[in-house]
């Protein structure tokens, strides 16, 4: 066997969630004087599982603290064997929680709505803290904004609807508090970003959720606004939107884009 093969043999045994039989352990690495092929694989084979699930508690701080120490072990455990690492960065290992909860609620412990709010709430923690910037539309350029013009959002923005305030225990978490596990459902709209190599989370209105969403979907300005506010609420809203609009400049969130994105659902 040459040695390339070797490796990615060697790497295949050592990722695959399922143990290695010692026959399996004796074709790839010799015993040594103290221990057998087996428990020489064995050794590699618990740190690499230890490390992903380690990384899986560091992404999902507010997802530990819900459940307890061995719910969430379960749970790492289960979605790594369905969901092993493919990816040269651990960043991406909890891409896909999201999804693999939704379909096997038995592992989000007593309250699978608060354990999915989180979930959905870390990823987009990820996202902000490390994606990609765009060129983001000038404050000034607000002046200058035509009715057909069409924006976007920078691509590390999230925009989430909640059943729980799970933004505030996750930043009683980061401030290194313990919350209650008693959350009592508030239901909101948030929009997660950064802002100087920090992630926050700011709350936001119906109306500016569902305008920032049709950004997101890269649409133009009247129409953005003719499908989050309503006729009527019209006059009165504009007043809020001119402001957060100046916020939203501020915070560099805008970005002009070229061509709309069909099939934006708000």
């Amino acid at each position: 066997m040459k040695l390339l093969e070797a490796q990615r043999t060697i790497a295949t045994a050592l990722m695959r969630p399922s143990r290695q039989s010692k026959s399996e352990a004796a074709a790839l690495i010799k015993p040594n004087d103290r221990l057998t092929s087996f428990e020489r694989l064995e050794i590699y084979s618990r740190s690499y599982w230890a490390r992903l699930i380690d990384s899986l508690r560091d992404d999902f701080p507010g997802l530990l603290a819900i459940l307890d120490a061995k719910t969430f072990e379960r749970l790492a455990q289960a979605y790594l064997r369905d969901h092993p690492s493919t990816s040269f960065t651990l960043r991406d290992l909890g891409s896909k929680l999201e999804g693999w909860l939704m379909a096997h609620p038995q592992f989000a412990g007593t309250n699978h709505d608060l354990a999915m709010d989180m979930v959905r709430l870390e990823w987009a923690h990820i996202v902000a803290f490390d994606s990609l910037s765009v060129k983001a539309l000038a404050r000034e350029d607000l002046a200058e904004l035509k009715p057909g013009l069409i924006l976007g959002l920078q691509p590390y923005i999230s925009l989430l609807t909640i059943q729980y305030p799970v933004d505030d225990f996750r930043v009683k978490i980061n401030s290194g508090k313990r919350p209650s596990k008693s959350l009592k459902p508030e239901s909101g709209y948030l929009a997660i970003h950064r802002l100087d190599s920090v992630v926050h989370y700011k709350r936001l209105k119906i109306e500016e959720y569902r305008l920032l969403k049709a950004f997101s979907g890269r649409c133009s300005m009247r129409n953005a606004l003719l499908c989050a506010i309503e006729p009527a609420a019209m006059p009165d809203v504009l007043r809020t939107i001119e402001t957060s609009f100046a916020g939203w400049a501020q915070f560099g969130w805008l970005t002009v884009a070229t061509t709309p994105k069909r099939g934006v659902i708000l």
